[in-house]
Protein backbone atom coordinates (compact mmCIF):
# COMPACT_ATOMS: atom_id res chain seq x y z
CA UNK A 1 0.00 0.00 0.00
CA UNK A 2 1.69 3.48 -1.00
CA UNK A 3 0.32 6.73 -1.21
CA UNK A 4 -0.81 8.24 -3.96
CA UNK A 5 -0.82 12.04 -5.40
CA UNK A 6 -3.56 13.91 -4.07
CA UNK A 7 -3.63 11.94 -0.67
CA UNK A 8 -5.21 8.71 -1.82
CA UNK A 9 -4.11 5.22 -0.89
CA UNK A 10 -3.60 2.52 -3.41
CA UNK A 11 -4.38 -0.92 -2.64
CA UNK A 12 -2.77 -3.72 -3.86
CA UNK A 13 -4.99 -6.18 -6.04
CA UNK A 14 -5.90 -9.14 -4.74
CA UNK A 15 -3.82 -11.96 -5.72
CA UNK A 16 -0.52 -9.64 -6.49
CA UNK A 17 2.32 -8.74 -4.90
CA UNK A 18 4.69 -10.79 -2.27
CA UNK A 19 1.20 -11.60 -0.62
CA UNK A 20 -0.96 -13.03 -2.99
CA UNK A 21 -0.67 -16.40 -5.21
CA UNK A 22 1.15 -17.15 -8.29
CA UNK A 23 -1.09 -16.96 -11.39
CA UNK A 24 1.00 -19.52 -13.51
CA UNK A 25 0.80 -21.91 -10.42
CA UNK A 26 -3.24 -21.40 -10.65
CA UNK A 27 -3.21 -22.09 -14.11
CA UNK A 28 -1.23 -24.94 -13.68
CA UNK A 29 -2.86 -26.49 -11.30
CA UNK A 30 -5.85 -26.52 -13.18
CA UNK A 31 -4.46 -27.78 -16.14
CA UNK A 32 -3.55 -30.77 -13.83
CA UNK A 33 -6.95 -31.29 -12.09
CA UNK A 34 -8.57 -31.32 -16.01
CA UNK A 35 -5.39 -34.12 -16.26
CA UNK A 36 -6.82 -36.31 -13.89
CA UNK A 37 -10.13 -36.24 -14.39
CA UNK A 38 -9.89 -37.25 -17.67
CA UNK A 39 -7.08 -39.85 -16.99
CA UNK A 40 -9.78 -41.04 -14.95
CA UNK A 41 -12.65 -41.31 -17.73
CA UNK A 42 -10.16 -42.77 -20.05
CA UNK A 43 -10.03 -45.78 -17.38
CA UNK A 44 -13.34 -45.34 -16.43
CA UNK A 45 -14.15 -45.77 -20.14
CA UNK A 46 -11.74 -48.73 -20.92
CA UNK A 47 -12.67 -50.04 -17.91
CA UNK A 48 -16.60 -50.40 -19.34
CA UNK A 49 -15.35 -51.34 -22.64
CA UNK A 50 -13.44 -54.29 -21.41
CA UNK A 51 -16.58 -55.60 -19.40
CA UNK A 52 -18.32 -55.38 -22.79
CA UNK A 53 -15.91 -57.21 -24.43
CA UNK A 54 -15.84 -59.90 -21.73
CA UNK A 55 -19.46 -60.02 -21.46
CA UNK A 56 -19.83 -60.62 -25.69
CA UNK A 57 -17.49 -63.25 -25.06
CA UNK A 58 -19.45 -65.05 -22.04
CA UNK A 59 -22.34 -65.22 -23.76
CA UNK A 60 -20.92 -67.20 -26.30
CA UNK A 61 -22.71 -68.28 -29.32
CA UNK A 62 -25.91 -66.99 -30.67
CA UNK A 63 -28.53 -69.48 -32.63
CA UNK A 64 -29.44 -67.34 -35.49
CA UNK A 65 -31.69 -69.27 -37.13
CA UNK A 66 -35.29 -68.22 -37.90
CA UNK A 67 -36.92 -71.28 -38.87
CA UNK A 68 -40.72 -71.15 -37.82
CA UNK A 69 -42.13 -74.21 -35.76
CA UNK A 70 -46.07 -73.91 -36.56
CA UNK A 71 -47.48 -76.91 -36.08
CA UNK A 72 -44.87 -78.67 -34.36
CA UNK A 73 -44.74 -80.22 -30.81
CA UNK A 74 -42.22 -79.51 -29.03
CA UNK A 75 -41.69 -81.28 -24.99
CA UNK A 76 -39.44 -79.92 -22.77
CA UNK A 77 -38.14 -81.47 -19.33
CA UNK A 78 -37.66 -79.26 -16.43
CA UNK A 79 -39.42 -75.85 -18.32
CA UNK A 80 -40.57 -73.79 -15.73
CA UNK A 81 -37.11 -72.21 -14.59
CA UNK A 82 -33.69 -70.95 -16.27
CA UNK A 83 -32.70 -71.97 -19.57
CA UNK A 84 -35.59 -74.54 -19.75
CA UNK A 85 -37.79 -71.37 -19.74
CA UNK A 86 -36.32 -69.67 -21.95
CA UNK A 87 -36.13 -72.65 -24.24
CA UNK A 88 -39.95 -72.89 -24.26
CA UNK A 89 -40.35 -68.91 -24.76
CA UNK A 90 -38.25 -69.57 -27.75
CA UNK A 91 -39.95 -72.38 -29.22
CA UNK A 92 -43.36 -71.08 -28.42
CA UNK A 93 -41.82 -67.26 -29.96
CA UNK A 94 -41.62 -69.63 -33.36
CA UNK A 95 -45.35 -70.87 -32.76
CA UNK A 96 -44.69 -74.64 -31.62
CA UNK A 97 -47.37 -76.47 -29.40
CA UNK A 98 -45.10 -76.24 -26.28
CA UNK A 99 -45.47 -78.69 -23.52
CA UNK A 100 -43.63 -77.98 -20.10
CA UNK A 101 -42.85 -81.22 -18.55
CA UNK A 102 -42.43 -80.37 -14.81
CA UNK A 103 -42.78 -81.29 -11.00
CA UNK A 104 -44.11 -78.25 -9.81
CA UNK A 105 -47.39 -77.61 -11.64
CA UNK A 106 -47.71 -74.08 -9.51
CA UNK A 107 -44.63 -72.61 -10.96
CA UNK A 108 -45.06 -74.31 -14.09
CA UNK A 109 -48.31 -72.42 -14.98
CA UNK A 110 -46.77 -69.25 -13.73
CA UNK A 111 -44.13 -69.33 -16.35
CA UNK A 112 -46.39 -70.48 -19.24
CA UNK A 113 -48.64 -67.63 -18.38
CA UNK A 114 -45.66 -65.67 -19.13
CA UNK A 115 -44.16 -67.47 -22.23
CA UNK A 116 -48.15 -67.27 -23.17
CA UNK A 117 -48.22 -63.34 -22.38
CA UNK A 118 -45.29 -62.47 -23.85
CA UNK A 119 -45.16 -64.49 -26.91
CA UNK A 120 -48.84 -64.12 -27.80
CA UNK A 121 -48.95 -68.03 -28.30
CA UNK A 122 -51.70 -69.55 -26.34
CA UNK A 123 -50.70 -72.99 -27.29
CA UNK A 124 -48.57 -73.58 -24.24
CA UNK A 125 -49.57 -76.44 -21.65
CA UNK A 126 -47.77 -78.15 -18.17
CA UNK A 127 -47.67 -81.20 -17.42
CA UNK A 128 -46.68 -82.83 -14.28
CA UNK A 129 -43.41 -85.03 -14.57
CA UNK A 130 -41.21 -86.24 -11.91
CA UNK A 131 -37.97 -87.79 -12.78
CA UNK A 132 -36.94 -88.84 -9.80
CA UNK A 133 -40.00 -91.49 -9.96
CA UNK A 134 -40.01 -93.87 -13.05
CA UNK A 135 -43.27 -94.42 -12.20
CA UNK A 136 -44.01 -90.73 -12.79
CA UNK A 137 -42.15 -91.09 -16.20
CA UNK A 138 -43.73 -94.15 -17.40
CA UNK A 139 -47.35 -92.38 -16.73
CA UNK A 140 -46.44 -88.93 -18.10
CA UNK A 141 -45.46 -91.18 -21.46
CA UNK A 142 -48.44 -93.08 -21.28
CA UNK A 143 -50.81 -90.27 -20.89
CA UNK A 144 -48.77 -87.81 -23.49
CA UNK A 145 -48.80 -90.95 -26.40
CA UNK A 146 -52.44 -90.75 -25.71
CA UNK A 147 -53.30 -87.77 -26.24
CA UNK A 148 -50.88 -86.05 -28.56
CA UNK A 149 -51.25 -86.73 -32.38
CA UNK A 150 -46.91 -85.96 -32.84
CA UNK A 151 -43.59 -85.56 -30.92
CA UNK A 152 -41.16 -83.66 -33.07
CA UNK A 153 -38.71 -82.11 -30.72
CA UNK A 154 -37.54 -83.94 -27.28
CA UNK A 155 -35.62 -81.56 -25.52
CA UNK A 156 -34.26 -83.73 -21.74
CA UNK A 157 -33.04 -80.29 -20.09
CA UNK A 158 -34.32 -80.90 -16.30
CA UNK A 159 -31.58 -81.80 -13.83
CA UNK A 160 -30.23 -81.33 -10.33
CA UNK A 161 -26.95 -80.56 -9.57
CA UNK A 162 -24.12 -81.58 -6.30
CA UNK A 163 -27.29 -82.02 -4.24
CA UNK A 164 -26.79 -83.96 -1.01
CA UNK A 165 -27.10 -87.37 -1.16
CA UNK A 166 -30.34 -88.70 -1.48
CA UNK A 167 -32.03 -91.27 -2.95
CA UNK A 168 -35.24 -91.92 -5.20
CA UNK A 169 -38.67 -93.92 -4.55
CA UNK A 170 -36.77 -96.33 -7.11
CA UNK A 171 -33.07 -96.72 -4.79
CA UNK A 172 -31.64 -94.46 -7.47
CA UNK A 173 -28.61 -92.03 -6.53
CA UNK A 174 -30.82 -88.74 -6.82
CA UNK A 175 -28.32 -87.10 -9.63
CA UNK A 176 -28.07 -90.14 -11.76
CA UNK A 177 -31.40 -90.92 -11.44
CA UNK A 178 -32.85 -87.60 -12.43
CA UNK A 179 -29.98 -86.39 -14.98
CA UNK A 180 -29.54 -89.59 -16.61
CA UNK A 181 -32.23 -92.16 -15.65
CA UNK A 182 -35.38 -90.64 -15.78
CA UNK A 183 -34.55 -89.23 -19.32
CA UNK A 184 -33.05 -92.44 -20.44
CA UNK A 185 -36.90 -94.16 -19.77
CA UNK A 186 -38.69 -91.14 -21.06
CA UNK A 187 -36.73 -91.16 -24.50
CA UNK A 188 -37.19 -94.69 -24.90
CA UNK A 189 -41.10 -94.34 -24.20
CA UNK A 190 -41.68 -91.57 -26.72
CA UNK A 191 -39.71 -93.11 -29.76
CA UNK A 192 -42.66 -94.65 -31.54
CA UNK A 193 -43.95 -91.14 -31.38
CA UNK A 194 -41.19 -89.39 -32.65
CA UNK A 195 -40.74 -91.79 -35.14
CA UNK A 196 -43.89 -91.12 -36.58
CA UNK A 197 -43.21 -87.55 -36.64
CA UNK A 198 -39.91 -87.56 -38.55
CA UNK A 199 -37.72 -85.69 -38.76
CA UNK A 200 -37.68 -85.16 -35.02
CA UNK A 201 -35.22 -84.94 -32.80
CA UNK A 202 -33.67 -85.47 -29.35
CA UNK A 203 -31.51 -82.83 -27.33
CA UNK A 204 -29.66 -83.65 -23.97
CA UNK A 205 -28.46 -80.73 -21.90
CA UNK A 206 -25.29 -82.32 -20.68
CA UNK A 207 -22.27 -80.20 -19.13
CA UNK A 208 -18.50 -79.78 -19.74
CA UNK A 209 -18.51 -81.16 -16.35
CA UNK A 210 -18.72 -84.74 -17.77
CA UNK A 211 -14.59 -84.34 -18.35
CA UNK A 212 -13.36 -86.39 -15.58
CA UNK A 213 -16.13 -88.16 -15.32
CA UNK A 214 -16.44 -91.85 -15.16
CA UNK A 215 -18.92 -94.47 -15.16
CA UNK A 216 -18.30 -96.48 -12.06
CA UNK A 217 -20.18 -100.11 -13.13
CA UNK A 218 -19.50 -101.50 -9.88
CA UNK A 219 -21.11 -98.56 -7.48
CA UNK A 220 -23.26 -96.52 -9.95
CA UNK A 221 -25.31 -94.95 -6.29
CA UNK A 222 -22.25 -94.48 -3.54
CA UNK A 223 -23.48 -97.07 -1.83
CA UNK A 224 -20.21 -98.54 -1.20
CA UNK A 225 -17.83 -95.52 -1.91
CA UNK A 226 -18.09 -92.07 0.09
CA UNK A 227 -20.38 -89.98 -1.47
CA UNK A 228 -18.81 -87.15 -3.59
CA UNK A 229 -21.34 -84.62 -5.08
CA UNK A 230 -18.96 -83.18 -7.69
CA UNK A 231 -18.30 -86.89 -8.72
CA UNK A 232 -22.14 -88.02 -8.67
CA UNK A 233 -22.70 -85.25 -10.92
CA UNK A 234 -19.98 -85.51 -13.53
CA UNK A 235 -20.62 -89.28 -14.08
CA UNK A 236 -24.48 -88.29 -14.82
CA UNK A 237 -22.93 -85.19 -17.29
CA UNK A 238 -20.97 -87.97 -18.73
CA UNK A 239 -23.66 -90.66 -18.88
CA UNK A 240 -25.83 -87.72 -20.91
CA UNK A 241 -22.97 -87.90 -23.17
CA UNK A 242 -22.82 -91.49 -23.33
CA UNK A 243 -26.37 -92.12 -23.74
CA UNK A 244 -26.72 -89.65 -26.84
CA UNK A 245 -23.55 -91.25 -28.44
CA UNK A 246 -25.64 -94.53 -28.28
CA UNK A 247 -29.03 -93.46 -28.72
CA UNK A 248 -27.22 -91.68 -32.07
CA UNK A 249 -25.70 -95.25 -33.83
CA UNK A 250 -29.11 -97.19 -33.04
CA UNK A 251 -31.35 -94.20 -34.61
CA UNK A 252 -29.17 -94.34 -37.44
CA UNK A 253 -31.21 -94.06 -41.17
CA UNK A 254 -34.83 -93.56 -38.42
CA UNK A 255 -35.06 -90.33 -38.95
CA UNK A 256 -34.55 -89.05 -35.63
CA UNK A 257 -31.64 -87.48 -34.77
CA UNK A 258 -29.85 -86.83 -31.18
CA UNK A 259 -27.42 -84.21 -29.87
CA UNK A 260 -25.91 -83.17 -26.30
CA UNK A 261 -24.89 -79.83 -25.37
CA UNK A 262 -23.01 -78.19 -22.76
CA UNK A 263 -25.36 -75.00 -22.17
CA UNK A 264 -22.11 -72.81 -20.47
CA UNK A 265 -22.45 -71.78 -16.72
CA UNK A 266 -25.67 -70.02 -16.15
CA UNK A 267 -27.35 -67.58 -13.47
CA UNK A 268 -29.89 -70.45 -12.84
CA UNK A 269 -31.04 -71.95 -9.43
CA UNK A 270 -29.41 -75.17 -10.53
CA UNK A 271 -26.51 -74.12 -8.36
CA UNK A 272 -28.69 -73.89 -5.54
CA UNK A 273 -26.88 -77.26 -3.49
CA UNK A 274 -23.61 -75.30 -4.12
CA UNK A 275 -24.20 -72.65 -1.97
CA UNK A 276 -25.67 -74.94 0.42
CA UNK A 277 -22.50 -76.81 0.65
CA UNK A 278 -19.85 -73.47 0.59
CA UNK A 279 -22.31 -70.69 2.03
CA UNK A 280 -19.52 -68.04 2.19
CA UNK A 281 -18.18 -69.30 -1.55
CA UNK A 282 -21.42 -68.77 -2.37
CA UNK A 283 -21.71 -65.25 -1.15
CA UNK A 284 -18.21 -64.00 -2.57
CA UNK A 285 -19.42 -64.96 -6.13
CA UNK A 286 -22.71 -63.93 -6.07
CA UNK A 287 -21.44 -60.30 -7.39
CA UNK A 288 -18.94 -61.71 -10.08
CA UNK A 289 -21.17 -64.18 -11.29
CA UNK A 290 -23.58 -61.16 -12.44
CA UNK A 291 -20.38 -60.79 -14.56
CA UNK A 292 -18.87 -63.83 -15.36
CA UNK A 293 -21.88 -65.92 -15.72
CA UNK A 294 -24.75 -66.37 -18.99
CA UNK A 295 -28.07 -65.31 -18.33
CA UNK A 296 -30.75 -67.99 -19.08
CA UNK A 297 -31.77 -67.00 -22.07
CA UNK A 298 -28.09 -66.74 -23.44
CA UNK A 299 -27.35 -70.23 -21.67
CA UNK A 300 -30.30 -71.26 -23.81
CA UNK A 301 -28.65 -70.73 -27.11
CA UNK A 302 -27.02 -73.81 -27.99
CA UNK A 303 -30.29 -75.73 -27.46
CA UNK A 304 -32.17 -74.14 -29.55
CA UNK A 305 -30.00 -74.12 -31.69
CA UNK A 306 -29.38 -78.15 -31.72
CA UNK A 307 -33.48 -78.47 -31.81
CA UNK A 308 -33.97 -76.22 -34.77
CA UNK A 309 -30.70 -75.66 -37.10
CA UNK A 310 -31.43 -77.42 -40.47
CA UNK A 311 -28.75 -79.48 -41.75
CA UNK A 312 -27.47 -80.86 -38.91
CA UNK A 313 -28.94 -84.63 -39.45
CA UNK A 314 -25.66 -85.57 -40.10
CA UNK A 315 -24.01 -85.05 -36.87
CA UNK A 316 -26.56 -87.07 -34.53
CA UNK A 317 -24.82 -88.23 -31.69
CA UNK A 318 -22.92 -85.43 -31.27
CA UNK A 319 -21.71 -83.15 -28.63
CA UNK A 320 -22.31 -78.79 -29.17
CA UNK A 321 -21.23 -75.66 -27.21
CA UNK A 322 -21.81 -72.52 -27.89
CA UNK A 323 -23.95 -73.00 -31.18
CA UNK A 324 -20.83 -75.24 -32.80
CA UNK A 325 -20.14 -78.86 -32.57
CA UNK A 326 -17.16 -79.91 -29.98
CA UNK A 327 -15.29 -82.62 -29.15
CA UNK A 328 -15.85 -84.41 -25.88
CA UNK A 329 -13.85 -85.88 -23.39
CA UNK A 330 -12.05 -89.28 -24.52
CA UNK A 331 -14.15 -90.67 -21.65
CA UNK A 332 -17.03 -89.63 -23.90
CA UNK A 333 -15.90 -91.31 -27.12
CA UNK A 334 -15.88 -94.63 -25.47
CA UNK A 335 -18.74 -96.97 -27.71
CA UNK A 336 -18.25 -99.74 -25.20
CA UNK A 337 -19.13 -97.99 -22.21
CA UNK A 338 -21.95 -96.16 -24.16
CA UNK A 339 -23.18 -99.35 -25.11
CA UNK A 340 -22.50 -101.02 -21.62
CA UNK A 341 -24.09 -97.89 -19.88
CA UNK A 342 -27.35 -98.34 -22.26
CA UNK A 343 -27.37 -101.82 -21.34
CA UNK A 344 -27.36 -101.22 -17.43
CA UNK A 345 -30.14 -98.27 -17.64
CA UNK A 346 -32.39 -100.36 -19.61
CA UNK A 347 -31.85 -103.31 -16.92
CA UNK A 348 -32.48 -100.62 -14.07
CA UNK A 349 -35.61 -99.06 -15.23
CA UNK A 350 -36.79 -102.23 -16.78
CA UNK A 351 -36.80 -101.82 -20.02
CA UNK A 352 -37.21 -104.51 -22.44
CA UNK A 353 -36.83 -104.41 -26.33
CA UNK A 354 -34.67 -101.27 -26.84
Amino acid sequence: MRAAPGGFLVLPWPGSGSGGSDPGLEVEVEVEGHWGLLRCGAVLGFTLICVAVLRKWIAGGVCRCSVRLDGKTVLITGANTGIGKETSRDMARRGARVIMACRDLTRAERAAEEIRQSTGNGNVVIRHLDLASMYSVRQFAKDFIDSEDRLDILINNAGVMMCPKWLTEDGFETQLGVNHLGHFLLTNLLLPKLKSSTPSRVVNVSSIAHRGGRIDFDDLFFSRRPYSALESYRQSKLANVLFTRELGQRLRGSGVSTFCLHPGVIRTELGRHVEGWFPLLGMLLRLPSLLLMKTPTQGSQTTVYCAVTPGLEGLSGRYFSDCAEKETAPEGRDDAVARRLWDESARLVGLKDT
